[in-house]
């Protein structure tokens, strides 16, 4: 007699179910545990065998086989512990199989049976799911897994307790979803003095996800504007906070269960490596350009960070995924992000002062912006020199407009482009457009069409650069509320391509 329990393997932001079987058969006492196991799978073994000595049940003395199922997927983690357990119990008649066989459970336990916390329960919870069952975890992820809903939660706080269970000595609440995490950002975009034309463009940027550049000397307010935009950002749908939360339940973000629906924002430093950036590591964990799916990756000092995760950020942005790819693991995770970067115009920052240059000027500019290569900054929608704030602005009362009144505008702005693409289920903002829906949408008036020609062959834009100039402009109109892509609109996106300090 064979006896089941279910668990899932995670393939990014995916749970593959996986059948755990046990079979207790004559023979030399042994416990082996097949299946493509990892060490820590394998370690499980002397875990579960301790935690049901701390329950007083002793191991029978026959060859233990564990099998887990399908075999040519790799096991990793330590949440194999927990079914491996319920499916030996089951094959001991110390708990009823059926009901074993309808459950899919993770999680790790400790030597004295309590029942420790893992990662992935929010993709797990979906899989349970889709294959019809109930799902059990640590107490202390049941309020993350019963944001799914569509699955009945048992969440114990011990291999005990989960026993007594299903033996009916004990009745376990089904566990209900943790509380929304507040948004707890309280930075305005009226705390910058002056910088009219950079929060202009945030505003472009929010509303459309366009890709953004600020560079301008050191002190100007480039990072502060940066750390403003979650505020000028709407919500996350409910379908884009479940995209997100699951990315982040696998790197193990999501505390006490609480989903945000904040838009993250990442701002890796420059020293990150590219398996931090992209995703890699043991595992091939998701990077920080998924961590900031449907959110914001802020990349300060942009020329300090490596030639080589640069580069790699280009197939990102024009995807919306990026594929991890290892030795015995590839694995594709989104991140359809909105990339915001600064930098200074050289390294000592003062290029365009004659007086605290360095001297190098010209040159050194040119070194130093020279390290973001041309098929990068091609991918900017929006470039924004941020020059030195006077003392005199400084000094001015505050008053400008509030994050609150430009994130309303944003939001109707992004109602509009939610509407305009309803019967595309790709398609959520003006940034995403593209081929027959871009010519549908963003092709200007008469008097636009012919001044974004002449830019185009005046300043050599390549098709990219004037495809992203139509997906500015139609922005710019849904700003103006304008249903049509006019001339002004498409001047104003030509003026925020044309930087002269980028290459």
């Amino acid at each position: 007699m064979v006896a089941r329990a279910y668990t899932v393997a995670f393939h990014g932001v995916e749970a593959r179910l996986v059948e755990v079987q046990c079979s207790l058969s004559p023979g030399m006492p042994a416990f082996n545990i097949v299946g493509l196991p990892d060490k820590a799978v394998s370690e499980a073994k002397e875990r579960v065998r301790s935690a049901m000595t701390a329950m007083a049940l002793a191991l029978p003395s026959k060859r233990i086989t564990i099998n887990l199922s399908p075999a040519d997927i790799i096991k990793e983690g330590s949440h194999f512990d927990l079914p491996i357990a319920l499916a030996l119990m089951a094959a001991m008649d110390v708990i009823p199989q059926d009901e074993v066989a309808r459950q899919v459970a993770l999680g790790e336990l400790s030597l004295d049976g309590k029942l420790i916390p893992v990662i992935g329960t929010l993709p797990a919870a979906l899989a349970a799911a889709e294959a019809e069952c109930n799902l059990v975890c640590p107490a202390d992820c049941g309020a993350e897994a019963a944001w799914v809903g569509a699955v009945q939660v048992i969440a114990p706080a011990s291999l005990l307790e989960c026993m007594n269970h299903f033996r009916g000595r004990q009745t376990l609440p089904p566990a209900q979803p943790g509380e929304v995490v507040p948004d707890t950002n309280t930075k305005c975009l009226r705390d910058v003095k002056g910088q009219e034309r950079a929060k202009r463009a945030l505003e472009i940027a929010a509303a459309g996800r366009h890709h953004l550049f600020f560079v301008g000397s050191p002190g100007s307010g480039k990072s502060m504007m940066a750390a403003r935009i979650p505020s000028l950002l709407p919500a996350l749908e409910a379908e884009e906070a479940l995209e997100t939360s699951m990315i982040h339940s696998l790197a193990g973000l999501l505390s006490s269960g609480g989903i945000s629906k904040s838009r993250p924002f990442r701002d890796p430093h420059h020293t990150a490596s590219m398996a931090a950036i992209i995703g890699g590591g043991r595992g091939a964990k998701p990077g920080e350009v998924s961590l900031a799916h449907n959110g914001v990756l802020f990349l300060d000092e942009l020329p300090e960070f490596t030639r080589q995760v640069l580069e790699t950020l280009r197939q990102p942005l024009e995807t919306g995924s990026v594929m991890v790819a290892r030795a015995n693991n590839h694995v594709t995770y989104p991140c359809r992000f909105m990339l915001v970067s600064a930098a200074n115009p050289c390294r000592c920052g003062y290029l365009a002062d004659a007086e605290r240059a360095c001297a190098r000027v010209p040159i050194c500019g040119e070194d130093y912006l020279g390290k973001i290569s041309g098929p990068l900054m091609d991918r900017f929608d929006l470039r924004v020199e941020v020059p030195p704030v006077s003392m005199t602005d400084l000094t001015l009362p505050d008053d400008g407009e509030t994050s609150a009144t430009i994130a309303a505008r944003v939001a109707t702005a992004r109602q509009v482009q939610r509407a305009r693409y309803a019967d595309h289920p790709d398609l959520r903002q003006n940034a995403d457009i593209e081929g027959e829906h871009l010519n549908e949408v963003a092709t200007p008036d008469s008097e636009g069409a012919e001044m974004l020609n002449k830019a185009a062959d005046k300043f050599k834009l390549s098709a990219r650069g004037y495809h992203r100039i139509l997906r500015v402009s139609r922005t710019i109109a849904d700003l103006a509320g304008s249903e049509t892509v006019q001339k002004p609109h498409v001047a104003e996106a030509i003026s925020y391509r044309l930087v002269s300090a980028a290459p």
